[in-house]
């Protein structure tokens, strides 16, 4: 029985990205792009993956901390052959019997594309995928005897009186390889370059020469093959991904409009019936169930809706959870640790981190609340904050279900406002309030004759 593995190449540094950060960290709405690699591989070789690192290695390391322990360092980075020889070793221990060879920096790759791609390869001893773009110029050029495969030479060295007439095919650097065929040939790599380097694509004449099978796999000019290598690759191949998850999302049942101005994570789960308008931004491993409305001008991240809850414009959410029928917005916040429950409403100008409205709950204006839980049917006044912050520590404050807390009040944590209580309006409350009693704290009001001016 056959066992297929993975190896991406991620240990690139993308000088042309002219970023600090490693390429395959750079960001596709909201995603790095090795996380796209990833999810394409992970039908047809699930742990069976292994990513070559070398630049921003703990980077990489921390950003998918799942996959670290089969992740391989190239402390030099001298190629794309040299890459193959280094994790040869582990291949070979796990037992495989073929390898993907993937870029890390092909995050439009779809996992059917792979899969027809490993299909196409069938018994070959090497496969590799290659395209006919508009310009090949740029690319490594497929050379072909008799109409078969034999190298691949660069652009710039291509000699059409040695290689013959070329037909537009170039190399897109994704192998299928034998291991048990091809190891022997990576002995055989030279470093014999104006780079230095030990290069992939040598595999292929050298596999030639040595009378293995060789398959060259044509996908026509899909451009999503093609690497990204500079910024205005990334923005170009971002937003042919936006479109495609928008496009798959409208087409699975979800209601967009101004579907341009619409940006969707690949984690994102919105179901047949859920409702959105844009411009808006919804990332992370958001839900929205059936009945959920996001209106324009809002970014959710890591956030669930449940059935008809509404996000109003102009809303900030991120790892929140509103309950069904909840009303968030307009111009709200909902910060880290943010729940609400059936029907809690979180107005305008308001923000909640790390706290809970109950079901029923009401903070409509103007009001921060911080390590909180509101009770049901509780009423949260304008102005109002909780004071959770005393320098040093947070502190938690409580308000029971039912309670009536007066606009612009100051609760300062620790405190507990019981059940039924109210709050007047204007207080500073620095004490519990016990249930169903009316707490006042603030200066009592003096009128003074006002002195007419001369």
């Amino acid at each position: 029985m056959e066992v297929l593995g993975a190896l991406i190449l991620a240990a690139g540094k993308g000088t042309r990205m002219h970023s600090p950060r490693p390429k395959v960290l750079q960001r596709l709405l909201e995603a790095p792009m090795l996380h796209y690699v990833y999810a394409a591989a992970a039908p047809l070789t699930g742990e069976r993956t292994w990513t070559m690192i070398g630049h921003g290695a703990d980077e990489v390391r921390g950003a998918f901390p799942e996959q670290a322990g089969r992740m391989i360092l190239q402390a030099e980075q001298l190629g794309t052959g040299h890459a193959l020889m280094t994790a040869l070793p582990h291949l070979q221990a796990a037992g495989l019997s073929r390898l993907l060879v993937i870029n890390g920096d092909t995050p439009l790759l779809r996992h059917s594309q792979l899969t027809t791609f490993v299909q196409a390869c069938g018994d070959a001893d090497l496969g590799f995928l290659t395209l006919t773009p508009p310009d090949p110029a740029a690319f490594g050029l497929v050379v072909r005897q008799g109409g078969r495969p034999t190298a691949v030479v660069e652009a710039k060295d291509y000699d059409p009186a040695k290689h013959g007439p070329h037909t537009g095919e170039i190399n897109a650097g994704i192998y299928c390889l034998r291991l048990e065929r091809v190891a022997p040939l990576l002995r055989k790599l030279t470093n014999k370059n104006k780079s230095g380097e030990y290069y992939i694509t040598d595999i292929i004449g050298l596999a030639a020469e040595a009378g293995l099978w060789v398959e060259a796999v044509n996908f026509g000019d899909e451009a999503d093959l093609l690497g990204i290598n500079s910024p205005l690759e990334l923005a170009a191949g971002e937003e042919r991904l936006r479109a495609r998850l928008v496009e798959e999302a409208l087409r699975a049942g979800v209601l967009i409009h101004n579907p341009a101005a619409v940006r969707l994570g690949p984690r994102a789960v919105l179901e047949p019936g859920a409702e959105i308008t844009g411009p808006c931004e919804i990332y992370g491993a958001s839900r929205l169930a059936k009945g959920a409305r996001v209106d324009s001008h809002c970014r959710l991240e890591n956030v669930t809706l449940e059935a008809e809850a509404r996000v109003f414009s102009f809303c900030h959410l991120e790892d929140a959870r509103v309950g069904p029928d909840c009303r968030v917005g307009p111009y709200a916040r909902l910060r880290p640790g943010a729940v609400l429950e059936e029907k809690a409403r979180a107005g305008n100008f308001v923000e909640v981190k790390k706290a809970r409205l109950c079901a029923g709950a009401k903070v409509n204006h103007l009001t921060y609340v911080g390590d909180a839980e509101v009770g049901a049917g509780a009423n949260v006044g304008a102005g109002t904050i909780t004071c959770n912050y005393d320098g040093k520590n947070k502190h938690f404050t409580r308000i029971g279900a039912g309670a009536f807390i007066g606009s612009n009040t100051a609760l300062v944590a620790p405190v507990s406002v019981g059940a039924g209580a109210m709050v007047g309006a204007g207080s500073v409350i620095t004490k519990d309030v016990p249930e169903g009693q009316i707490a006042i704290a603030r200066g009592r009001q003096v009128n003074l004759e006002r002195k007419k001016s001369s």
